[in-house]
This record gives structure tokens, C-alpha cells and sequence, in this order.
């Protein structure tokens, strides 16, 4: 199977204001379409920053990004249309039901109320939110609330899905319920660019890994490969070869 080009950055820098480091460094890369690629490194190496960039978010100071379908690049007002986008961060009205969530932001994506009604159920089932859709979602635990947190993200179908740490703090249930469903959405075409620190996890589901330190890529490849190339048991005593033991807390 041949995955056309996705995404390509070129020459990503950032550098803050009053801030005299740059939390991004002359990053390029290139993510094919249909793949879930992982975006990984220490706290503070440019995770969250260079998806933000990637999401349209805040720009970049300097440097170029491109969208492509079928290996043809596409326009801004395209790109916004086809990307999804989940925070670490929840991103929904604790006070509105989840089944209330789903239709406020299903309207903002302009979907029509014939097919938002469908989608918005098969969602609420699939993350096994369906029994509790007509309540408030304050009353969620921490794992229901991330699986409603993917659902608003992907409600309106996105080509690419921008996913940072997206089973942070969960149950075992709901992080398996979420890697499943990451799963599907691959298999039916979508491009995921996925943060974490559950390395074991990114293993399980990255076909494609750039890791990052300091603002700088340090390496990128296959999964299999980069294990292979470096002499790796896994991901995390690769992560750890590459990047150090040393604390990252500030």
C-alpha cells in the first residue's frame, strides 16, 4: 500500500514572546496520509507547541506547513475543514449532557441535523456513552469525559486528528476503548498525529515515530525500525537511550 504525502513542515521555529529560547527549532518533517504517527519527547521538548502550529492554533515564526489529499496539496480554508482536533485539556460544557455536547459542536461544524443526529449516536455507543447521553456531563468520570472529548473531536469525520495525550489519567477500560477506536478511524482512512507519555501504547499503535527534545528532532522512522536500528527492547528504553535520564520537571 502506498500512503501519499499527508503533511509537510519545513524549517518549524517558535519562539515566544519574552522568551529568549525557542521551544522549536528548524523542524521538518514528513507524515504520510493514513497512519498514525507519534509525536514524542520529554515535558517541555515542543509537543503540544508544534501540534498547536500544526492545528492552525498559534503560527509558527518562522517556517512553512503544507496539507496534501492524494498527494495534492490543498488551500487554509480546506485545511480547516479536514483537521480534528483533541486537547489534553477538556474542551466541553460541563454543564450541557453529552448528547447536548455533540450537537452544539456538530453545529459549528455545519453539520446537517440529518446526519448529525446519526453520527452523534453511533459515537455516544461506540465509546460506550450511549446510557448516560442525557446527563450532565459534570457528574462524567475523568474516563468518560475523555472518550466524549474524542467524540466532539471527531464528530465531523476530520481527515487528519490531532491528538495530544488523549488517554491521559484513565481507566484501563476507557484507554482500551480509545486505542480500539484509534484503530478503527486508521483503518478507514484517517491520518492521526498522536502526544504521549505511555510509550508502551505508542508502540502498540504508531506505525510512524518523530521524536523531539529540546525544540529539535532527534530522530524519525518506523516503529520496528528505529528499535531495530538502535539496538532497542522498546520504546521506552529507546526513549531513555535517546533522550536521558535526567528529571525534565522544569
Amino acid at each position: 500500500m502506498i500512503n501519499h504525502l499527508g503533511i509537510e513542515l519545513a524549517d518549524i521555529c517558535k519562539l515566544y514572546p519574552k522568551s529568549d529560547t525557542f521551544s522549536l527549532k528548524d523542524l521538518s518533517l514528513s507524515i504520510p496520509q493514513g497512519i498514525v504517527y507519534g509525536l514524542l519527547g520529554p515535558n517541555g521538548a515542543g509537543k503540544t507547541t508544534l501540534i498547536s502550529i500544526l492545528c492552525g492554533i498559534i503560527p509558527a515564526t518562522t517556517g512553512s506547513i503544507r496539507y496534501f489529499d492524494q498527494g495534492q496539496p490543498i488551500s487554509e480554508i480546506e485545511r480547516r475543514q479536514v483537521i480534528g482536533f483533541v486537547p489534553q485539556d477538556f474542551a466541553f460544557y460541563e454543564e450541557l449532557t453529552a448528547k447536548q455536547n455533540l450537537d452544539y459542536f456538530g453545529a459549528m461544524y455545519n453539520i446537517p441535523a440529518a446526519y448529525l443526529g446519526p453520527r452523534r449516536d453511533e459515537l455516544l455507543e461506540v465509546l460506550g456513552l450511549s446510557t448516560v447521553a442525557h446527563k450532565a456531563v459534570s457528574t462524567f468520570s475523568g474516563g468518560m469525559k475523555r472518550r466524549l472529548n474524542l467524540a466532539i473531536g471527531i464528530i465531523h469525520r476530520p481527515q487528519y486528528l490531532f491528538l495530544d495525550e488523549p488517554t491521559v489519567g484513565v481507566d484501563v477500560q476507557s484507554k482500551e476503548a480509545i486505542v480500539r477506536y484509534l484503530k478503527t478511524l486508521k483503518q478507514g482512512g484517517a491520518t492521526i498525529i498522536y502526544t504521549s507519555h505511555h510509550l508502551a501504547e505508542a508502540e502498540e499503535i504508531c506505525d510512524r515515530i518523530a521524536l523531539i527534545d529540546h525544540g529539535r528532532l532527534v530522530v524519525e522512522g518506523t516503529t520496528g525500525g528505529l528499535l531495530e536500528n538502535h539496538e532497542a527492547p522498546n520504546l521506552q528504553a529507546l526513549f531513555l537511550q535517546l533522550t536521558g535520564a535526567a528529571f525534565r520537571d522544569q
